[in-house]
């Protein structure tokens, strides 16, 4: 996404492919894009990247996702029905310089579009060789679950992948879009694992620094929950010997059915600070702490389910390590019982 200066704020193309080569270097072989992103232009970046470099295309995992639309008065131009689909895809490519796409995400939910007629199409691409693996992003988790299930029965390619906001700051998705990422076998995708910049370290209740320009739009002042979190995430950055930034990297990289974070570095310096999470090891003291201090409020029956459900279906025992209590329904004797 930071790919290309178009709109005032990303990496030029030097130092684009500067990102590139580091990360790659670094033992990096996946790489995420959109067909919005700058335009266009960071597709355009990667494709002449990789032109240059031959053979190198095949040793990397690359995505990109469709549905925003690039032309003006077009109803046809973007979204998820099938004209809009095929077309994107054919940009993708041509911008891409590439006869396939590893992994294609829907980029966001289409409510214009039933998702059979979605589902159908990403087949087609998938049975063409066009694409080899899809997504979902930015959907609600009842939808994925919903072109999920309708392709399973209808014998379509599967979806493998779900990109969602991620982090100490977001964690709602941990009510439904985790759980069913889980439990429908799509691997996780945090993007935005520093929270627009908020977990970079640069804003903290001391120095009181505001986010501004395109992050503030985005995040916002932040709230006191969030300079909470950043006060724990200090505290543990200290005793570790580290910085903010890593170990809110280090915390979400190991979240449950997490697959790979999405880094958004703008300078090598950046992928640089980034990459060190890969090496920070969190305690479990640790981890307590920051979960503690960025628990989410999660919409109903998440905490309902997680609070109660054991307690009414195990009746005392433990099962799969969850510990269950005995309560006040629960026959204590034959002779209670009806």
């Amino acid at each position: 996404m930071t790919f290309g200066n178009d709109l005032g704020w990303g990496s030029d193309v030097v130092e684009s492919e500067a990102v590139l080569t580091r990360y790659l270097e670094a033992g990096g072989n996946f790489i995420d894009t959109a067909n919005s992103y700058t335009r266009g232009h960071s597709e355009k970046i990667i494709g002449d990247y990789f032109a240059e470099k031959k053979g190198k295309r095949d040793r990397v995992v690359l995505a990109t996702k469709f549905f925003f639309n690039l032309f003006a008065g077009d109803p046809n131009g973007g979204g998820a029905g099938r004209k809009g689909i095929v077309a994107q895809c054919e940009e993708s490519l041509r911008r891409l310089q590439t006869d396939y796409i590893d992994l294609y995400y829907l980029h966001n939910w289409d409510r214009s579009t039933p998702v059979e007629e979605t589902m159908r199409a990403l087949d087609d691409l998938v049975t063409s060789g066009k694409v080899r693996y899809l997504g979902f992003s930015d959907a609600p988790a009842w939808k994925v679950a919903q072109a999920q299930t309708i392709g399973h029965f209808r014998g379509w390619a599967p979806l493998i992948g779900l990109q969602v906001e991620y982090s100490l700051m977001e964690r709602t998705v941990e009510g439904e879009l985790v759980p069913m990422a889980e439990e429908l076998g799509l691997g996780i995708l945090p993007w935005s694992p520093l929270k627009m910049g908020a977990l970079s370290g640069k804003y903290t209740r001391a120095n009181g620094q505001k986010m501004q320009g395109y992050r503030g739009t985005f995040v916002g002042e932040l709230n006191e929950k969030q300079l909470d979190i950043i006060d724990v995430a200090q505290k543990v950055a200290a005793e570790l010997g580290s910085d903010v930034p890593t170990v809110a990297l280090a915390w979400v990289q190991n979240q449950a059915g997490a697959a790979s974070t999405v880094l958004g570095a703008r300078t090598v310096d950046h992928l640089a600070a980034n990459l060190k999470a890969l090496d920070l090891q969190l305690t479990p003291e640790h981890i307590v702490a920051l979960n503690a201090v960025s628990k989410p409020s999660l919409n109903f029956p998440a905490d309902f389910n997680a609070n109660l459900s054991p307690h009414f279906a195990h009746a005392g025992a433990t099962v799969n390590g969850v510990p269950s209590r005995l309560v006040g329904n629960v026959p204590r004797s034959d002779a209670e019982r009806w």
